[in-house]
C-alpha cells in the first residue's frame, strides 16, 4: 500500500518502503539510538544492525483514516535513558515525516530490542 496525496496537479503516490526509509533515517539521527532493528529477528535470522538499504525491515507503516501509525524497532545506546531517546525518535520522526513527505503520523511507537555498549 501506499500513501496517495492529491493535488491539483495530480496524485503523488508514497510507497512504504519510502517512509519507512525516511524513519529509520530520522530515528537513527538521534543522540542515544545506536540503529535499527529487525521487526522479526528471528524470521529474519538478523541480530545486527540494519543498515540504509534495509531500515524497511525495521519498520512498520500501517495506514489509517487521516494519516499513518509507525513502528520503529531500534537498538539503544548502553547507558541513554531509553524513555527520553524514544520520545526524540517519536518527535524526530512526526517532524520528518510531515516535513519531507507530508504525510502526517498519528502515532510513533518506538520499540527497544536491545542494548549494546558503544566502544571508545
Amino acid at each position: 500500500m501506499a500513501v496517495k496525496i492529491k493535488t491539483q496537479y495530480g496524485t503523488i503516490d508514497i510507497t512504504n518502503e519510502v517512509i519507512a526509509t525516511v524513519v529509520g533515517g530520522a530515528a537513527t539521527d538521534n543522540y542515544g539510538v545506536v540503529g535499527m532493528a529487525s521487526k522479526n529477528q528471528i524470521r529474519d535470522n538478523v541480530n545486527d544492525i540494519l543498515r540504509r538499504e534495509n531500515y524497511a525491515r525495521g519498520v512498520v507503516v500501517r495506514q489509517e483514516e487521516n494519516g499513518v501509525a509507525i513502528d520503529v524497532y531500534i537498538i539503544a545506546s548502553y547507558g541513554t535513558k531509553i524513555s527520553e531517546v524514544s520520545r526524540s525518535v517519536q518527535a524526530k520522526v512526526k517532524y520528518n515525516l510531515e516535513t519531507m513527505l507530508g504525510v502526517t503520523a498519528n502515532s510513533v511507537n518506538v520499540i527497544v530490542q536491545g542494548v549494546r555498549v558503544l566502544a571508545d
